[in-house]
């Protein structure tokens, strides 16, 4: 997979309105790594399962079956040091939640991949991975969401293969949750404070998308 390729949302395009969120999520005072992600917290359980129209069934089932391996593939010399300066900040910030370096790395990469693939911001999915779960991979609210971005067992009927067991897989549960964020971006048109809302189930309401923004200033970057 070339990197940067896939649709990208407007906050991720237009640095004025990315620089307006991570200000903003600043002025709360909120950006400590243990204060938003305690254990035992859950917020996503509260999405709302809904219809899905079946074209849009079809999209989200293309998009889980597509089973490419989370390696970044670079155009050129400078954009892989740029992503090797990335993991190795990220890595370090990262450290005290997960202790094994390999299973810390292959993580990154995979949060990389993914938010690439899916055409998110990777600085604010980390922030959203933090608030979630606090980076556990075997996370379960009190509703049953599952893994890093809190996955509830519904979307693997509507969209996988019914079996919610996969949802607990690294690289299943982060693209199951860069997928739905997707969609959720895509039909709020590009609105990441509603989409952030629509994907906890409190669409409109600030606590989740500001909770979201504090966090994500604990993994900006400048090569993100």
């Amino acid at each position: 997979m070339k990197a940067g390729v896939g649709p990208v949302a407007p906050f991720d395009t237009d640095p004025l309105r990315r620089r307006d969120w991570l200000v903003g999520a600043g002025a709360l005072g909120l950006g400590g790594l243990g204060l938003l992600a305690a254990p035992g917290s859950a917020w996503a359980g509260r999405q709302v399962e809904e219809p899905l129209a079946d074209s849009v069934r079809s999209v989200l089932s293309a998009a889980i079956a597509n089973s490419a391996p989370p390696v970044p593939d670079f155009s050129d010399t400078e954009k892989r040091l740029s992503h090797l300066r990335w993991l190795g900040a990220m890595s370090d910030r990262l450290k005290k939640k997960k202790p094994d370096f390999q299973t810390r790395i292959e993580f990154l990469q995979t949060v990389w991949y993914e938010t690439r693939r899916a055409g998110l911001d990777t600085t604010m999915v980390l922030g959203l991975i933090q608030v979630e779960s606090a980076f556990r991979k075997f996370a379960i609210s009190r509703v049953g969401a599952r893994g890093y971005m809190q996955i509830m067992p519904f979307w693997s009927r509507l969209i996988g293969d019914g079996d919610p067991s996969r949802l607990f897989n690294m690289q299943t549960n982060l693209r199951f949750g860069c997928v739905i964020l997707r969609h959720y971006l895509d039909r709020e048109r590009g609105d990441t404070y509603l989409a952030l809302g629509r994907y906890n189930g409190s669409r409109g309401r600030p606590e989740y998308p500001n909770a979201v923004y504090a966090a994500a200033r604990n993994w900006i970057h400048p090569d993100a």
